[in-house]
């Protein structure tokens, strides 16, 4: 998740107290734990996720979709595990906001992003000019006439580019975008042992039924929540059948 403004924290504050009061009245019922399992949060408090650290090492490959500007997530897991992660973002404030950032030797970023099939798309920004997080789909935070065209690629090319046959965890921050993109990466049957994702569905048309499509999906294919965050926002899948394996 990028790092915020004054005033977009205000309101990322305000709607996860919104979020926890509707968690604790029971109203987001399709947020179940599906399995027990040690988690540990990752970043800071807005950039963070819950993680299985028990099957990490200086081996796993770890995929960190939307950096924005802030890669307390990813520095988290390098100084824990002393594993490679692979940082993406297509949004132009990133890029160069990385570009003056002292990163260490295992983290590697790219300026693409993972959609459904790779090819240049429309980039919308953000209405607020001072936020950063844009994204490739319409939504309530994006202005549809400020935009620009990024490159994208959907998560077979990557791997193939990276010669990478596993990935240990992919995360996503990706504004919306992540409903095509989940069915994309299970589609593809690439081996994944961990899937954090941050739903936006309070920013897209019919959200809540496209959360509730996603998890349903990734249930189908193996994948059980694990973790949640106190925002409901974040939510951790781990492949079930690694943890049978173990």
């Amino acid at each position: 998740m990028a790092k915020k403004s004054n005033a977009e924290r205000a309101l990322i504050i305000k709607a996860k107290i919104k979020k926890l009061i509707l968690r604790l009245t029971g109203k987001v019922k399709h947020l179940k734990k599906g399995i027990k399992l040690k988690s540990v949060w990752y970043g800071n408090q807005y950039g963070g996720f819950y993680v299985y650290p028990d099957l990490l090492n200086e081996d796993s490959i770890i995929y960190s979709f939307g950096i924005g500007r802030d890669i307390s997530f990813d520095t988290t897991i390098i100084k824990n595990h002393n594993c490679k992660v692979f940082g993406f973002d297509p949004t132009p404030k990133s890029i160069e906001w990385i570009k003056g950032q002292d990163v260490p030797p295992k983290f590697t970023f790219h300026d693409l992003g993972i959609s459904d099939k790779s090819g240049f798309c429309d980039f919308y920004f953000p209405k607020n000019p001072d936020n950063v997080s844009g994204s490739i789909v319409v939504q309530n935070n994006i202005d549809v006439c400020e935009k620009t065209t990024v490159k994208m690629q959907s998560i077979k090319d990557i791997m193939t580019g990276l010669a990478h046959t596993h990935i240990d965890i992919l995360k996503m921050d990706i504004e919306g975008a992540e409903y095509s993109v989940i069915e994309n990466i299970l589609d593809s049957n690439a081996s994944i042992d961990q899937i954090l994702i941050e739903f936006h569905d309070r920013f897209v048309e019919n959200g809540k039924a496209k959360t509730k499509h996603a998890i349903r999906y990734l249930n189908d294919k193996g994948f059980e929540i694990f973790a949640i965050s106190d925002s409901c926002y974040e939510i951790s899948f781990i492949n079930k059948n690694k943890i049978l394996a173990a």
